[in-house]
């Protein structure tokens, strides 16, 4: 076969692969921006569905876990400090993937990784979906156990294959289940706690007075560190809020008070509501320690068994209690598999330049998430999230830091947010070297590598790290590293005279679909334009425009 007929070959197998990316994307526009003819909802509904995803009963085991071993106070200062690291860093974040109607790994290359260097933090998120994902089916496992008297490992099966349905179809699917079931989940949530401490008020200085099993119950630094740096965990939570957040209807004069409000409690606002669960597990831990010892104390399901016992006749303890934890696995686990399955795709299509469907990932994400729960992860909890909390606040902390910082500080960072193959380099050494500094000092941290007495300050250092290496990157390489190109080659302005993307559409000449202008670029061979994905799955570079910055 001559070179042109080869090369013939691979383009006519790159428009095979992008047809198929195109019948497979269009549902929930995965691995892509989204463009405004999809993004139908109202602010409160996309907010709604967003803050539906956080109704996992992870952080009443996080909450306990910590005032079981530290203490109330301690517990208390610990959430408090996480929380508030969380909610700065997530506000930059959540705002350019509603302003900007992308996810967080298109934000991540175009916020100092680059276009391959941002894999590496896709492959992170991706870990913290199917680790939360097997924390979440592992308490369902136990309700089910206790409920149903499932033996815990056909608990983990059901727990899993209970979702895939549920994740088949994207975002219209998950926005209707979030929305129906978000006041059941609240009304099952809220009501023994305020039952309890109407009831009986000594619940509430009993639970402030616990000083833990690790001391006295005084202030201690070390104890909040530690307990801080399991909550941090959940600092890639805003990830899979994004997800969410990206379908955002335009901002406008008529709808921004109702956008911002949307933004900032689906966006970093999700923390609170995690803060107050955290703590919450704490109290119900405290509550039921008595009765269940502190081994089964963070258990969700015994937590709520003892709250309402107190409340219910004994015919519908267990039942509601084991409601209560079905409803919130499924809520959280659709987007962990949701999100999961973007992440890998997103990973696996930029690397190979083929696209396998997303269903395959669903499929991989929750075998390694079932593989966890048979292991039983959930019985050494914490020490998995201390140390995934280092790489995930390093990755949060730099984003962030590159958005508030190098964009609208040192203006070194392009301030409009760029995803597209050609317009980026391959890595952008500002986030990664900032992503490398800050995750691994503060694991060499954590795992005792640099003295004892630095250990509960991975958290710290990683956070500290990520702050200033980023800006001092960004500095050192004048920002040549953002762009490869700046000129798209489309006469179209991208966003419209409100800031917003545009709603101007093109037909991309390769997968034969109209697309939004910001989805596309010129393509070098061809007097057309060529939408992101199917730039993405280009295997012989026929349709990535030159550098030329």
């Amino acid at each position: 076969m001559s070179t042109t007929e080869s090369r013939q070959a691979m383009t006519d197998t790159t428009k095979t692969a992008a047809d198929q990316a195109v019948k497979e994307t269009l549902e929930d526009y995965t691995l892509r921006f989204a463009p405004r003819s999809y993004r139908r909802w109202t602010p409160m509904v996309v907010g709604t569905t967003a803050l539906g995803g956080i109704a996992y009963m992870a952080d009443f085991s996080i909450g306990a876990g910590i005032g079981l071993t530290h203490g109330t106070g301690n517990a208390l200062v610990a959430i408090t400090v996480a929380a508030v690291v969380i909610f700065v860093t997530g506000f930059p974040l959540a705002y350019y993937g509603a302003r900007y109607n992308i996810d967080l790994d298109l934000i991540t290359r175009g916020s100092g990784f680059g276009y391959y260097g941002s894999v590496l933090t896709s492959i992170i998120f991706a870990s913290f979906t199917f680790i939360f994902f097997a924390l979440e089916g592992s308490i369902m496992a136990q309700g089910l156990k206790l409920g149903l008297g499932l033996p815990l490992w056909l608990g983990y099966a059901v727990s899993t294959l209970m979702v895939i349905p549920l994740v088949v179809y994207g975002m219209k699917a998950l926005s209707t289940l979030q929305v129906w079931t978000t006041p059941i989940w609240l009304l099952l949530m809220v009501g023994p706690l305020v039952y309890l401490i109407a009831n009986d008020p000594g619940t509430v200085d009993r639970f402030l007075a616990y000083p833990g099993t690790n001391g006295d119950g005084a202030f201690n630094t070390a104890s909040v560190l530690l307990g801080a740096g399991v909550c941090l965990s959940l600092i890639a939570q805003i990830g899979e809020q994004i997800d969410y957040l990206r379908f955002m209807p335009p901002k406008t004069e008529a709808n921004k008070r109702a956008w911002w409000t949307a933004v900032v409690m689906a966006g970093p606002g999700w923390v609170v509501l995690g803060a107050l669960k955290q703590a919450i597990g704490v109290f119900l831990a405290v509550y039921t320690i008595a009765e269940v010892g502190p081994v089964a104390a963070p258990e969700p399901i015994q937590q709520f068994r003892g709250a309402f016992d107190a409340m219910m006749p004994s015919w519908l303890v267990i039942p509601l209690a084991v409601v209560l934890v079905v409803i919130s696995q499924i809520k959280i686990n659709v987007t962990n598999a949701y999100s999961g399955s973007l992440a890998w795709t997103n990973s696996f299509t930029r690397v190979t330049k083929r696209y396998p469907g997303r269903m395959v990932f669903v499929l991989v994400n929750l075998a390694f998430a079932l593989a966890l729960m048979e292991a039983d992860m959930f019985s050494f909890l914490s020490g998995i999230l201390g140390f995934y909390s280092n790489c995930a606040i390093a990755w949060v902390v730099t984003v962030a830091t590159d958005i508030g910082i190098n964009k609208y500080v040192l203006k070194l960072s392009p301030l409009q947010p760029e995803f597209r193959r050609g317009m980026l380099h391959a890595v952008n050494p500002v986030g990664v070297v900032a992503f490398v500094a800050a995750s691994g000092l503060s694991i060499a941290m954590y795992f005792h590598l640099l003295g004892d007495t630095l250990q509960p300050y991975s958290p710290v250092a990683a956070a500290i790290i990520a702050f200033v290496v980023t800006p001092l990157m960004a500095v050192v390489t004048k920002g040549r590293y953002y762009l490869r190109r700046i000129d798209d080659g489309i006469a179209e302005p991208l966003l419209d005279t409100d800031g917003n993307p545009s709603a101007v559409t093109l037909d991309c000449h390769v997968c034969h679909q109209p697309y939004e202008r910001p989805d596309l670029a010129a393509c070098v061979t061809h007097d057309a334009v060529v939408c992101s994905l199917c730039l993405s799955t280009d295997k012989v570079g026929d349709h990535v425009l030159p550098a030329t910055a």
